[in-house]
């Protein structure tokens, strides 16, 4: 088994990460099957042979409760499996929802604030505070998200485990 993995994974938002392995899409998801049901007590999720999601069995769900979602691919004349680690789909969307917005709002607030400017306008003074404000709230978004990361870290690093264990587990079996 092969990883890759770059800087850049380590800073996103929804760390990744590549793997490499010899086994077919079909019997590397049934070989997910075994391992997730030899390990229900910790691990619970879907799989099928494009796709998997993963995540740890816990007493709470916080709004960071990390999945780790598998895609299956041929590369190569290899399997390959990429990982995303992220939260819940709504709650990755809300996030995205609100990137998008103050990102719309900053671009707006900014584009009076330069139109005023140019045409020597004084009809709206609040726009470039304004700007500022929609940056602080995109960075507390993003505060917010890597918040919620380092309190499912552990998690993580429980699924990064699984996707480990799981490939390296059966790829041995099928050596010997």
């Amino acid at each position: 088994m092969q990883t890759e993995e770059t800087t850049l994974d380590k800073i996103r938002t929804r760390p990744r990460f590549k793997m490499f392995t010899h086994l077919s899409k079909e019997e590397y998801a049934e070989n997910l099957k075994k391992y997730l049901s030899d390990h229900k007590e910790e691990f619970s999720g879907n799989i099928n042979k494009e796709v998997a999601t993963i995540y740890v069995e816990t007493k709470y769900d916080n709004y960071w409760k990390p999945r780790l979602s598998l895609r299956i691919e041929i590369e190569d004349d290899q399997t390959a499996i990429r990982g995303v680690f992220g939260p819940s789909s709504a709650v990755w969307t809300f996030f995205m929802f609100l990137y998008f917005s103050f990102s719309i709002f900053w671009m707006v607030f900014f584009t009076m604030y330069y139109v005023e400017k140019q045409i020597k306008s004084f009809e709206y003074p609040w726009a470039l505070n304004a700007s500022f404000v929609m940056i602080l709230f995109i960075i507390l978004t993003y505060a917010a998200a890597r918040f919620g990361q380092s309190k499912g870290k552990d998690e993580m690093q429980k699924l990064r485990r699984f996707a480990e264990e799981s490939t390296l587990q059966f790829e041995k079996i099928q050596n010997h």
